[in-house]
């Protein structure tokens, strides 16, 4: 059975990678798929390219996972990739009101299940934007995201100046 685990990933955490090893040995084969979004456009820190090279490093010692890209509806990707799983991480209750709609959503669209998985405890404070605002001050952001989105990080926010992320494959 495979799945898709559908998100920003600006940049992924370590709650995002517990969330997806998890998940990893759970179903026969998992794609990370970022979501991108026209209305959203310049809104992320990172770049679509820069965060599937990002997702690609991060997730290379997983076999059974692969890094895709999609803009539209998470439903139609689904029905286009022949995937009918989706997979979310929740943190918190917050996360599980919002989640529980779009999974409801998502099912009466697209015929799609969802599955949560509770991200573990020691992430359950750890998100994106936090990961982004500490980087920015150059906090230590290191046991927060893998080793890719740090290097990203650090980069993007060396000298105030927005550096080219190194292309992994």
């Amino acid at each position: 059975m495979n799945a898709v685990f559908p998100g920003s990933f600006d940049p992924i955490t370590n709650g995002h990678m517990d969330v997806l090893t998890r998940a990893a040995k759970i179903f026969d084969h998992v794609t990370v798929t970022v979501m991108h979004n026209a209305r959203k456009q310049g809104k992320h820190l990172f770049t679509l390219e820069e965060r599937l090279a990002i997702l690609r490093a991060d997730t290379a010692h997983l076999p059974n996972v692969s890094v895709d890209s999609f803009g539209g509806l998470l439903v139609n990707y689904m029905q286009q990739q022949g995937k009918g799983i989706i997979v979310r991480g929740l943190r918190a209750v917050s996360d599980y009101e919002y989640e529980l709609q779009i999974a409801h959503l998502n099912r009466q669209l697209g015929e799609v299940e969802t599955v949560f998985i509770m991200a573990a405890t020691r992430w359950s404070y750890v998100s994106s934007s936090m990961a982004r605002e500490i980087a920015s001050y150059q906090g230590d952001i290191g046991s927060m995201v893998p080793p890719a989105s740090a290097a990203a990080l650090r980069l993007k926010f060396a000298d105030g100046q927005q550096g080219q992320i190194e292309r992994g494959g």
